[in-house]
């Protein structure tokens, strides 16, 4: 017998965007800021001036808000999130502040309930002092200079990228810069040299948390790096698990690859701050000779700093744990984040300038050309 006939289910599209009630005065605000949009190192193209023009001087309402909406939402998710996205983000694994849709149809909603929407498009933007003072270089430097203009718009843009709020105090390291800081209430209290990973084992963009340091600590090397050392050498212990992988440990010591001290801060990567015994990489211009960890300077001065809210790590005790060789490790009084960032370019407020940082990973041109797309990207459409 013929099976039975199996009922079609019906295939119930989903309910088009709803389409925000704009004022012809906050669309002309909203035209106004893209217009100006350049000054954040973004192209006015990006964001359909041409079609928010026709539509104010047309007489079809319905269209005037399914063009200002778009526009709004693709603006505001560009200001808050960067515009270079997926491939054009090589190697960047920071977490960004979250904003979806439904957060941009009540910020909209509010922006023209209030007739606020050049302060809420603003309120977006990132708040870092850094973020202000390259854009005040972008417009002082002629188009002309289009390598300056390109990298600062590509590093504004890796800004946006960044988590509005980094904390009140926390880490901050810039591969490109080769250092290491530690900010607290906005201010730089310690500065350190640093040692990053070589072109071919990159460091990785990423957040964790520090919320300890181990002194006198064992290295677990890698399964790449274990074959580079070879199972049996000196100072190192050797396992051999059931499916037959070697494992490797090397002992504490003065010879150990992450010196005498390395940060707790657990993350996807296995990537993190530490000593090293090759102090002598530091006193070199470019320091790109890592597996991807950030070797750092005066290790264990960096160790008291982070540890001295306890109130029980100064230097003595920190030299007296360090001279016994025991692998002891010692809590932060409490959390802090840690950001391993990519900048290659900062404000030099002196010269007006920018201090330009070597590009090591080839990471710059892809955001630039993300940037310079010709406003040709197309728009989700709330009309479809």
């Amino acid at each position: 017998p013929a099976p039975p006939a199996v009922e079609a289910v019906p295939v119930i599209a989903p309910p088009p965007m709803p389409v925000a009630e704009w004022g012809r005065e906050d669309v002309e605000e909203l035209l106004t800021y893209v217009e100006r949009v350049g000054e954040e190192g973004l192209d006015p193209p990006d964001y359909q001036p041409e079609r928010l023009r026709a539509a104010l001087a047309g007489a079809d309402d319905v269209e005037l808000g399914r063009a200002a909406t778009d526009v709004f939402l693709r603006l505001s998710s560009d200001l808050s999130l960067g515009h270079a996205r997926g491939d054009a983000r090589l190697g960047w694994h920071i977490k960004d502040d979250e904003i979806n849709g439904n957060q941009q149809y009540a910020l909209m909603a509010k922006a023209t309930e209030d007739n606020t929407v050049r302060d809420t498009l603003t309120s977006l933007l990132p708040t870092h002092p850094q973020y202000a003072e390259l854009k005040t270089v972008l417009a002082a430097t002629p188009e002309s200079d289009a390598a300056t203009v390109n990298k600062i718009r590509a590093n504004l843009d890796r800004w946006r990228w960044m988590p509005r709020d980094l904390g009140q105090k926390y880490v901050i390291v810039n591969v490109p810069a080769y250092s290491v800081a530690l900010v607290e209430n906005g201010q730089v209290v310690s500065r350190h040299r640093a040692v990053v990973g070589k072109p071919k084992t990159a460091t990785p963009q990423l957040s964790a948390t520090i919320s300890g340091v181990i002194f006198n600590p064992w290295w677990n090397l890698p399964q790449s790096i274990v074959k580079e050392v070879g199972p049996g050498a000196k100072g190192y212990v050797t396992k051999r698990g059931e499916d037959g992988t070697v494992y490797m440990r090397q002992r504490p010591g003065p010879n150990n690859a992450l010196g005498r001290m390395k940060i707790v801060m657990p993350n996807d990567y296995a990537i993190y701050l530490h000593d090293t015994p090759a102090k002598n990489l530091f006193a070199k211009k470019q320091r790109a000779f890592s597996h991807g960890c950030i070797r750092t300077q005066d290790a264990l001065g960096f160790a008291e700093t982070l540890l001295a809210p306890t109130g029980e790590w100064d230097k003595a005790r920190i030299d007296e744990t360090v001279a016994s060789g025991e692998t002891v490790q010692a809590d932060t009084a409490a959390p802090i984040p840690v950001y391993i960032t990519y900048f290659t370019a900062a404000a030099a407020k002196d010269s007006g300038g920018i201090i330009a940082y070597d590009d090591l990973y080839g990471r710059d041109d892809p955001v630039a050309l993300a940037l310079s797309d010709g406003g040709d990207m197309a728009f989700a459409s709330t009309s479809e």
